[in-house]
């Protein structure tokens, strides 16, 4: 394992500042100079770390400072960044915000302290000129403690407006016994590079968008606006930290855990399916989509989110594995299905045109989608039942961010509403549903496996306790 290695965190000076453009353009141009580069994504985002593998070539990982401990981003970082020459690290939002206004956990700026790495500030810079000085000299002064890489204006003008920048950038002091925030460069307007959007953010991976010439033009775009072999070599070597052993390898019968991953079903946090195999699952993915049946001696489920409200006409004619699922799950099959996957589970899906989508008909519900944002948030969950991810009394936190929401629920009676008790920024939600019938549980919250360890495992043994 290296012990050392040359990363970068990108943060931004607020959302929408150009983050994660930037990082694609760094990881295509960095990797065609013969680099292996791995990415990490600060944040809950599932969009972007798609983008990322498909720019290095390799998974993007997640790392978290409210959903995870300090310990379990440490070793999810050193594990992986082991493997890289260059680490790309993308923040989330602006640069120091978090989960709440008052503290710096969940924020870009917390997660490069932890990580040791500088910050290449990205700024917007259209119609700006001495006022990125202060902004620069803002960001410089609230944190002490952060390294910096330098910044880079976006959305520049041309060659004179990135000379006015320059210049403007000569202003900045440097703080007492640290060099000042150097200015590296003004990447031009060029809308034709924008990612496609949609409601819940970018059009992701598994969708198109990102090709082989597309990256090209990226990486074309940052190596004429920044000097990046000086970037490179300007970078400190910093040692890696020592992760955490891995678990013995798991010595009970292996169980077949079917994971639907195709375009509608995409949102997983590449952790949570690390741990379900180092627990002893053999991940096997199949696809509602296109799949007519399930993959054959499947001993439980794993449904995440995405965007089943796209494809549900494709989903609902799709009538013979639909049906399998539900009678698979009465009949006791472990099922956990999250957001997407939840509202897949479900009676029908209603769209933004109020057409009705039959979807699998195991949960006695329907979702509708809506014109505007539902929920967004962080979540911590305690059980309040026994369920095939844990005992009543278990914590685990996630994530919650959907356009749709539950609007038929039937009560039945071996349907629990509430397995969890749900808690946000401002205190218990009552109206977040985790929906227990037998081995099923689904909700709309995204848990990440990593801020509770018992998660995988049980649910792994809950499938082995239910094989054949």
């Amino acid at each position: 394992m290296k012990g050392a290695v040359k990363g970068l965190v990108i943060g931004g000076a607020a959302s929408g500042a150009g983050k994660t453009t930037l990082t694609l353009a760094l990881i295509a141009a960095y990797r065609r100079r013969g680099l292996k580069i791995r990415a990490f994504k600060v944040g809950p985002d599932f969009i972007d770390p798609g983008h990322h593998a498909l720019a290095s070539g390799a998974p993007s990982h997640n790392l978290d400072g409210w959903m995870l401990s300090r310990r379990e981003n440490l070793n999810i970082f050193a594990r992986h960044a082991c493997q890289a020459d260059l680490v790309l690290v993308e923040g989330v939002m602006g640069l120091y915000d978090g989960f709440d206004p008052l503290g710096e956990d969940g924020s870009t700026a917390q997660m490069a302290k932890w990580l040791s790495l500088p910050v290449l500030l990205c700024a917007g810079a259209r119609s700006a000129a001495r006022s990125l000085a202060a902004l620069a000299q803002g960001f410089q002064g609230f944190d002490p403690g952060l390294a910096w890489a330098g910044l880079v204006a976006n959305q520049t003008g041309g060659a004179r407006h990135v000379e006015i920048l320059r210049q403007a950038m000569t202003l900045v002091p440097g703080l007492p016994g640290l060099p000042r925030l150097r200015f590296l460069g003004g990447l031009p307007r060029r809308p034709e590079l924008g990612l496609a959007e949609r409601h819940l953010g970018l059009i992701t991976a598994q969708e198109g968008g990102l090709g082989a010439e597309a990256l090209e033009r990226l990486a074309d775009w940052v190596e004429e606006a920044l000097d990046l072999e000086a970037l490179l070599a300007g970078l400190p070597q910093g040692d890696l930290p020592e992760p955490a052993p891995a678990a013995a390898p798991a010595k009970r019968e292996p169980v077949r855990l079917g994971v639907a991953r195709d375009r509608a079903f995409c949102f997983y946090y590449e952790e949570n399916l690390r741990r379900l195999a180092e627990a002893g699952a053999e991940l096997v993915y199949f696809s509602p989509l296109a799949d007519s049946a399930l993959p054959p001696g499947m001993d439980g489920l794993y449904l995440g989110g995405g965007y089943p409200e796209l494809f549900a006409e494709t989903l609902a004619a799709n009538a013979g594995l639909r049906r399998e699922i539900a009678e698979r799950g009465r009949d006791g099959l472990p099922i956990y299905a999250e957001c997407g996957g939840m509202m897949y589970l479900g009676r029908e899906l209603f769209d933004l045109e109020g057409r009705s989508w039959p979807m699998a008909g195991l949960l006695p519900m329907a979702t509708r989608m809506l014109p505007r944002l539902r929920t967004l948030g962080y979540r911590e969950a305690t059980f309040t039942r026994d369920t095939p991810l844990g005992p009543v009394g278990a914590r685990a936190r996630g994530h919650e961010f959907h356009y749709s929401e539950i609007c038929a629920l039937s009560p039945t009676p071996d349907l629990e509403p509430l397995a969890y008790a749900v808690g946000g920024r401002e205190g218990a939600l009552t109206d977040c549903h985790a929906l227990l019938m037998k081995n099923v549980l689904a909700s709309y919250v995204h848990l990440h496996f990593g801020s509770n360890p018992a998660l995988a495992p049980a649910l792994v043994a809950r499938c082995r306790e239910n094989k054949g």
